[in-house]
């Protein structure tokens, strides 16, 4: 049910308009001054290379004032990497420490999941080749390092899964050499953003670092292809890739009959609201009379899903032959946009009935309170006068996902009106720790009985959507003073959230009485 209406859910939030400014330029001991950019050259769509610049910032939400165009949002979806981009990973007042860093990606670029019936399926390559673009500076050595991944430690099933996408007609749901390229620049930018904050050592052990996926090809692919990016030439012996059989990444802890409940009722609220839009029933009776097929197998076979490949590489919309009842000629983007506009439209009454935001707490707290215990035992692991843990604390998590994990994790997030989950997004979650104070200072901001904590530093955490800082649109810092002495939120916010906070949104107290409480 959730592969069928993964892109109903781009309703989430679109992709319209950024609207306020990320809130860490307020402080200009920030460090780096400017924002990390990839150096390397890459090669564009148009096939020529150029040196990446940085641009400036762009606006975090979108502000409503106008209708978003659902084109344009179509094209921020693709994620098309012919442009450079900024990240702001990695700042922090001067003299914090980072401590670790948890990233989750969604899967890059991909082929259909679904296919138009009587039109030919687009055609695109989903082999690797330095010479057709988009390619990347790292792409050809990418290659050949995936091909000593059998030294690398694959749970199962990851194993028999292929380590690069390798058909030349691509296959259902593979990734293109467009996703590879995405998350090479990805992990790219972040390798630039946190190299200069001795994150892991050059001679990491295994135990510092965690990569876990979907047992999908597109998600080992991406999540390879991003951590190739942050460290190139890794040695395989090093790494373990570990399976998430859930898509939300929930592990032992995904029976919760509470939150699939919740989905069935969004997912009836998004079927009212479909079949209540004359224009859109119009548009699909339209469509499927040009093919020559009944309306409800046009529907079924979800075709903005194809029609968004096309649109993403370039290529013109499907087309069925002439035909004596009469039908036949293309789509048009004329039809997509309305497809489209519906469901921009949904994402503003989704977030009116609040229905997925009940669903998302509950189907991404597993994850959540897994990302909360890897900062503690990384906190704990760097007190004063701790005596370090043979191999190091685990510093660098890499979660490669699907759309249908992320748009919940921000929304459970409370950033609402982030834009949706695009080809390649990523969220990332870091861990700082501010300077030892003095004892002048710690009598002055703490009482007797906290001296010594406020000696150790203070912990605080930092939360970036695609490079833009979000922390203080979160739920759990939205209303911290982040115009006081520190600058950024505190980390003990984020762990009321996770273990008690986020619950009340469902009346509950805890995560069991969440999912168990009987209805009514």
């Amino acid at each position: 049910m959730l592969a069928r209406n993964r892109f109903l859910l781009l309703v989430v939030v679109g992709g319209a308009a950024l609207a306020i400014i990320s809130l860490s330029l307020q402080f200009l001991n920030l460090i780096p001054t400017t924002p990390v950019v990839d150096e390397r050259p890459f090669q564009g769509a148009d096939g020529g290379f150029g040196a990446a610049q940085g641009k400036s910032r762009k606006r975090v939400f979108p502000a409503h004032t106008q209708k978003p165009n659902p084109i344009s949002e179509a094209y921020n979806y693709c994620n098309t990497p012919n442009h450079t981009e900024q990240a702001w990973e990695g700042h922090s007042p001067a003299d914090y420490k980072l401590l670790s860093v948890q990233v989750m990606i969604r899967h890059g670029d991909r082929y259909p999941l679904y296919s138009i019936p009587k039109t030919k399926r687009p055609t695109i390559d989903c082999t690797l080749s330095v010479s057709r673009q988009p390619s990347h500076s790292l792409l050809n050595s990418f290659i050949s390092h995936m091909g000593q991944g059998g030294r690398g430690h694959w749970e199962s099933p990851l194993s028999s899964v292929p380590r690069l996408p390798n058909h030349s007609a691509c296959e259902m749901g593979e990734l293109t050499q467009t996703g590879v390229v995405q998350h090479l620049r990805n992990g790219q930018l972040l390798h630039q953003a946190y190299k200069h904050h001795n994150l892991l050592p050059s001679n990491w052990s295994p135990r510092q670092v965690w990569v876990e996926t979907t047992g999908k090809s597109r998600t080992l692919q991406s999540g390879l292809s991003f951590f190739y990016g942050f460290l190139t030439e890794f040695d395989w012996t090093k790494l373990t890739v570990h399976h998430q059989w859930s898509t939300l990444f929930c592990g032992s802890a995904c029976d919760c009959p509470a939150r699939n409940r919740f989905l069935e009722e969004e997912q009836r609220r998004q079927y009212r609201l479909r079949v209540a839009d004359t224009e859109l029933e119009r548009t699909y009776a339209d469509m499927a009379r040009t093919l020559g097929l009944p309306t409800r197998q046009l529907r079924a076979a979800n075709p903005i899903d194809s029609l968004l490949c096309h649109l993403c590489h370039s290529l013109s919309f499907p087309c069925a032959p002439m035909a004596d009842t009469g039908s036949g000629g293309c789509l048009t983007m004329a039809q997509f946009a309305v497809i489209r506009q519906q469901q921009l439209d949904d994402e503003v009454d989704r977030r009116r009935a609040g229905l997925y935001h009940k669903y998302a707490i509950l189907a991404m707290y597993p994850y959540l309170n897994r990302t909360a215990t890897k900062m503690e035992r990384v906190a704990k692991g760097n007190e004063a006068g701790r005596q370090p843990r043979a191999g190091g604390e685990e510093v660098f998590s890499l979660s490669s996902a699907h759309d249908v994990t992320m748009a919940p994790l921000l929304s459970a997030l409370g950033l609402e009106e982030a834009r949706f989950p695009r080809f390649a997004a990523r969220v990332v979650f870091e861990l700082w720790k501010s300077p030892p104070m003095t004892q002048g200072q710690s009598k002055k901001k703490a009482g007797k009985a906290e001296k010594s904590k406020a000696k150790n530093g203070e912990l605080f955490i930092r939360v970036l959507y695609n490079g833009e800082d979000v922390t203080f649109h979160t739920t759990f810092c939205r209303s911290h003073d982040h115009h006081a002495n520190q600058p950024l939120c505190p980390l003990k916010n984020f762990l009321s959230f996770v273990r008690r906070d986020m619950f009340r949104v469902v009346n509950a107290t805890s995560y069991k009485e969440a999912c168990y409480r009987r209805p009514g």
